[in-house]
């Protein structure tokens, strides 16, 4: 028995590696070509079908880490499914090649048919070098390990292990060359766009901005802490020289913009608060930023829009499309597309080397990453992708507050004690700030200082802290009047809301 289980093992082992080795292939073919990896083009598909609920739960329990382990689950996957083949293929030689032949196809399928940056046969040489690298390898793993009767252990030990351990090299090398050789991919590219200073400059930051209070998150959001809420499972590196924006549809006449275009043009500075429509009550997918980019108006005017438009489709390069109401970028407000953010290119995450920046907008139905395409249409001539997944066509942004400080559960002294945090309402802004200890009057927060109607604005209280258990609840009232509505929403369709709360423990 222990034997069989030992042969079993080896058997396996060897169809593992097997897998190993021709995706790391592929991925460095990926890398070369600028094609999906098939572990990505799959996890994409995966993301595209995945039930509402679903896509749900991983944003707000999972946050950015729900890309590295998705790409774990689908790779442990693969890994199981090979070892099984490993194992089949101890008797039925075919029957394992033909596993790893039909994993290489389901790679091969899913990079035809699936989003992704890359066009033309560049999309599909990844998966193809997979599936020629599966079945050659498992091949090779399956002949080597071929019951031989007058060796002692039934096969030729040696010749598996000399097979199998250049596998595990080839594999290795494939992949350790991948990623020193993309180390800082497109850096070199993006260091050189050199963005000139706006025609129109945002004023600074009211001193008065930022509160006093450990804890309470930056005015300016660094860009390396902004949130990041998207499908993708690999960054697109776009080359700025080869990028281009469409703009057609519903047009007098169609426009092709070069990045040195856009730079070549009145640019404004503005600083813009976005948030997720992900965002739970009193969650983190809210930042602020200074962006610098060219009004989205100006665009329009120039290509002259036609009557009867109400809406422009965006499309990202890997070919997301995003629906946005014609009327928030032609109504005054700061609309952009956006080259820069916080005094440098976009970074690569955040959409480089152009994106969509609209205010009093949740990103979903307005800041597009990585856009190529921009189409003047109408809403009943088109859905969305996020519209065709249950997400409403209009989301202006609900009038929302957090608590920064405390932390809930946190423990603090009896005596003088300060609650902190930021309220939002873009496109409105934010008139005042309520707080209420346990079941209280509501009291109202001081202010910061305003910075725009666009940005969020920080507040803070001062309470007498008790002995005992407190909880402490804020609500904000944008510019408009309209306070922020206690009735409980989840995000899905159009925004969570809500009060946020806090429960904290006085010494």
């Amino acid at each position: 028995m222990r034997d069989k289980w030992s042969q079993h093992t080896t058997a396996a082992a060897g169809g593992v590696i097997a897998a190993g080795a021709a995706l790391s292939i592929g991925y460095l073919v990926a890398a070369v070509t600028g094609g999906p990896w098939p572990v990505d083009a799959v996890g994409v598909q995966v993301i595209d079908w995945a039930p509402g609920p679903v896509k749900d739960f991983a944003v707000r329990e999972l946050g950015t880490a729900d890309r590295p382990l998705l790409r774990l689950g689908i790779c442990v996957v693969l890994a199981l499914v090979a070892a099984a083949a490993g194992v089949v293929g101890r008797r039925r030689p075919p029957v394992a090649i033909g596993i790893a032949f039909l994993l290489g196809l389901t790679g091969l399928v899913f990079a035809g048919f699936g989003r992704s940056a890359a066009t033309g046969v560049e999309r599909l040489l990844p998966a193809i070098a997979t599936l020629v690298a599966a079945v050659v390898a498992m091949a090779l793993v399956v002949r080597a390990r071929t019951p031989q009767a007058e060796q002692p252990d039934g096969f030729d030990r040696r010749r598996f292990l000399l097979t199998v351990s250049a596998l595990a090299v080839v594999g290795t090398g494939a992949f350790a060359t991948t990623r020193i050789a993309t180390f800082g991919t497109g850096e070199a590219a993006r260091a050189k766009v050199r963005v000139p200073r706006p025609a129109d400059a945002a004023r600074p930051v009211p001193a008065g901005a930022q509160v006093d209070v450990p804890g309470v998150s930056r005015f300016v959001t660094p860009n390396s802490k902004f949130y990041r809420v998207d499908t993708l499972l690999e960054v697109p590196r776009i080359d700025p020289a080869d990028w281009e924006l469409r703009i057609h549809g519903m047009v007098g006449k169609e426009l092709r913009l070069s990045l040195a275009d856009l730079l070549d043009r009145r640019l404004i500075e503005r600083d813009i608060t976005l948030t997720c429509v992900s965002n739970e009550v009193g969650g983190p997918y809210v930042g602020n930023a200074r962006w610098i980019g060219v009004p989205v108006a100006d665009v329009l005017a120039e290509a002259g829009v036609r009557n009867g438009a109400d809406a422009v489709k965006s499309t990202s390069i890997d070919g997301l499309t995003i629906g946005t109401p014609l009327s928030a970028l032609t109504d005054g407000r700061d609309a952009i597309f956006a080259v820069a953010m916080n005094g440098e290119p976009l970074p690569f995450d955040h959409g480089f080397p152009v994106r969509m920046v609209v205010p009093g907008l949740y990103g979903y139905v307005s800041a597009t990453k990585w856009i190529v395409d921009f189409e003047v249409t109408r809403f009943q001539d088109f859905s969305a992708y996020w519209t065709d997944r249950g997400w409403a066509v209009e989301a202006p942004i609900k009038t929302a507050s957090r608590i920064d400080v405390p932390k809930g559960f946190a423990t603090v002294k009896a005596g003088p004690a300060i609650a902190a945090g930021v309220a939002w309402a873009q496109h409105r802004g934010i008139a005042k700030v309520e707080v209420r200890v346990d079941d209280g009057p509501w009291q109202p927060a001081v202010l910061a200082a305003e910075d725009t109607i666009d940005t969020w604005r920080q507040w803070r209280f001062r309470w007498t802290a008790t002995p005992g258990t407190h909880k402490l609840t804020v609500r904000a009232t944008d510019a408009d009047g309209n306070v922020q509505t206690a009735a409980p929403a989840p995000p899905r369709p159009n925004g969570s809301s809500g009060l946020h709360n806090t429960v904290v423990m006085v010494e």
